[in-house]
Formats: C-alpha cells, sequence, structure tokens
C-alpha cells in the first residue's frame, strides 16, 4: 500500500488485516508499522515490489497540506501532482501483474445539473489555478485503467485527520469562527465520504478484483447553502456570513468561487452496484 500513513492509509490498513490480507505499506517518511520509500524513486519501489511481490497495490499516494488556500491551490498541490502521475507510474511499472486500485476525487466532474455518473466528462474548462491537479487525476487514472486496474473517485473526505476533523480540522476551524462563508448562490455541490466508508469502499474493490472507474460517495449530496449552516448547527457555532458573489471571486479566486458556486455533486449507484458497498456515514 503506497501512502499508508495518511488519514486514509492508516483505517484501510486496519480493515485489510482484519479480514485477514497481509499488508505491507509504506509512505516517505515510514512510522506507524509502514516502510520508508519514496514512491518517486523508481528503483526503490521496484525493491520493494520484488521483495513482496503484491498480488494487489493500492494507491492512495498524495501530500496535501492541512491549511489549504483556494488562491494558491495550485501551489499546494504541486507534490501531489507528481506523487499521482510519477509515483503511479513507479507502481505499476514494478508491479505490472498485481490487481492496481488507486484514489482519486469524485469533485472533478464538468458542472452541469443533477448528480454525476461515471459516465459524465470531467471539468471541461476548469479554472487556470486547478487545471495542472485536473490534468494529474487524468493521468493517474488513464494509467490505473490502462494496467486493468480500478479508480476509486472518492468524495471530499471527513473523520479523523482530516479538514473536517471535529477537533483540529481546517474548515472545521473555519466553520467555528464564521470564516467560511456563504458566497453568493452558494449553489455548488460536494459530495462526502467519512474515511471509514472509504476504507471499506478499498477493501471490496480489492476482494473483487474490481476494475474500471466508480465514485464512491454518500448518499444525497447537498448544496454549500445547506450543509455549510447545518455543520455550523452541529459544532454549536453561528450562522455562517453571507458575502456576494463577486467578493468571493476576490477573496478565494476562481476555485473559491468555484467551489462555492459550481462543483457538482456524484452518484453512488455505480458503487453500490459493483461493489457491494453502501456508506454508513453522512456528513455533516
Amino acid at each position: 500500500m503506497a501512502g499508508a500513513t495518511g488519514v486514509l492509509g492508516r483505517p484501510l490498513t486496519e480493515r485489510l488485516a482484519a479480514a485477514g490480507h497481509r499488508v505491507v505499506g509504506f509512505s516517505r517518511r515510514g512510522g506507524d508499522g509502514a516502510r520508508a520509500v519514496d514512491a518517486l524513486d523508481g528503483a526503490a519501489v521496484r525493491a520493494l515490489a520484488d521483495e513482496v511481490r503484491p498480488d494487489a497495490v493500492v494507491n492512495l499516494l498524495t501530500a496535501i497540506p492541512g491549511d489549504l488556500n483556494p488562491r494558491k491551490i495550485g501551489e499546494a498541490f504541486v507534490a501531489t501532482n507528481r506523487l499521482r502521475v510519477e509515483g503511479t507510474a513507479n507502481l505499476i511499472a514494478a508491479a505490472p501483474d498485481a490487481h492496481h486500485v488507486a484514489e482519486s476525487i469524485a469533485f472533478v466532474y464538468d458542472p452541469g445539473p443533477g448528480l454525476a455518473t461515471e459516465d459524465d466528462p470531467l471539468w471541461r474548462e476548469p479554472p487556470a489555478v486547478f487545471a495542472p491537479i485536473l490534468d494529474a487525476v487524468r493521468t493517474l487514472e488513464r494509467s490505473t485503467l490502462d494496467a486493468g486496474g480500478a479508480v476509486l473517485r472518492l468524495g471530499y473526505l471527513h473523520g479523523p485527520g482530516t479538514v473536517f476533523d471535529p477537533d483540529t480540522g481546517m474548515f472545521t476551524e473555519q466553520v467555528r469562527k464564521r470564516r467560511l462563508p456563504l458566497a453568493g448562490p452558494s449553489t455548488g455541490v460536494l459530495s462526502f465520504l467519512h474515511v471509514d466508508d472509504a476504507a471499506a469502499a478499498f477493501v471490496a474493490a480489492i476482494e473483487r478484483r474490481a476494475q474500471g472507474v466508480v465514485n464512491v460517495v454518500e448518499d444525497d449530496p447537498q448544496p454549500v447553502r445547506a450543509w455549510v449552516p447545518a455543520y455550523a448547527a452541529k459544532l454549536g457555532a453561528k450562522p455562517p456570513l453571507r458575502i456576494p458573489r463577486w467578493l468571493a471571486r476576490l477573496v478565494a479566486g476562481a476555485y473559491g468561487d468555484a467551489f462555492f458556486n459550481d462543483l457538482r455533486g456524484a452518484s453512488n449507484a455505480a458503487a453500490r452496484e459493483r461493489l457491494g458497498w453502501t456508506p454508513t456515514h453522512r456528513f455533516p
């Protein structure tokens, strides 16, 4: 498992071990039982694969900072983009006969009405700052699918260690301090997913040797104008402030504006059918 010490890698390792699988995890720094291997070092990845001879390879490679500024999201994702492109290539080259299952994201669909299915196009004209992120996602998905593997497009993760961690999460703090306002109509729809449900989906994809792209998200995603006030109420915080859309563009940039108003939610129907998976959590 690549990225075994992250917010998803830890619960997934526990679930796989509990299901009787032998798990060999690694991350750049190691720790928590994981090997210290740099996914960008192709020789090191090959050496580990030659030693372990994996039947399945789980790709959870990211390096996303915990405090994201939407105006600088392109800078924040430079390392993750490289991992999604070069790291994925190294994993596949090191274990070409293994079943590859990779983490992708479900909030990259072209804006439009209703919930997106796996057959709908990805963002055709994303904000310029987001375009390199989307390019890296496309490369990761294409490489994994060409290897006969599965791509799980995950919703925005919540739960322990995430930006929605109830104690330490960046978004949690912003909502508590009324720093996550409703900008303009706030009609953007963000699909969520608890880390435990994400881990369960990966186990199902591995055990069923799934192939293709699958959205793994919670039921009935809500627009920003609904979930932000609901999360504030759950936290016992004051309701969010309201600002005009032009101000959101000025403060948060084009991607911040799109986050509030353009993102499209995703359907989990395929995950239910193909993985036998159902979410057990609902945000907020």
